[in-house]
């Protein structure tokens, strides 16, 4: 394993990212952990919010800086860390030293993922995934950050692995002759 990835249960290495099909075994897509807005900690995202504010002069932004380290030790530490997983068969919440899943939504229930900003989004580069399922939202994702990459992430596993969500044929590869 390469920069000590965690492997989930059943999960294997893969030489192309997504290729292992999910009938055969569950494999990672993609997974992030959340900006500071979403750190653990509380107060996380009033913090955030001030050292946005701090960091505009020469004077607060040092301040801002102590201010977000706790937040952001916080979002990586083993025993608290959460983390958003992508995979062939769906998309978790997972936390904890071993990080096991307590929120999912399979990528067959999906019918949606919708994006939300508010003032900090831009200045930590981050944003609120909304997953959609019946019509009513299944999962929420707070601080992803490159939110738009990764709901296109999940939106091509969900087209690409769950049955009937492809909406054009499927043209198989060809052998070169």
């Amino acid at each position: 394993m390469d920069q000590g990835t965690l492997l989930m249960a059943g999960e294997r290495m893969q030489a192309v990212t997504g290729v292992t099909p999910p009938q055969q075994a569950e494999a990672l897509i993609r997974e992030v952990f959340p900006s500071v807005v979403a750190s653990p900690l509380p107060g996380a995202k009033a913090g955030a919010r001030l050292g946005r504010i701090l960091n505009r002069s020469i004077i607060g932004a040092p301040l801002a800086w102590a201010l977000l380290i706790p937040p952001y030790f916080a979002k990586v530490m083993p025993f608290i860390a959460m983390r958003y997983t992508l995979t062939n068969r769906r998309v978790m919440i997972r936390r904890g030293l071993l990080p096991k899943p307590t929120h999912e939504v399979a990528l067959s229930d999906i019918e949606d993922v919708r994006i939300h900003k508010d003032a900090d989004s831009d200045f930590y580069r981050e944003g609120t995934i909304e997953i959609m399922s019946n019509g009513k939202s299944a999962l929420t994702l707070e601080g992803v950050p490159e939110p738009e990459s990764f709901r296109e992430a999940i939106l091509n596993a969900s087209r690409a692995w769950a049955p009937g969500k492809m909406k054009t044929p499927f043209i198989p590869a060809k052998k070169s002759e």
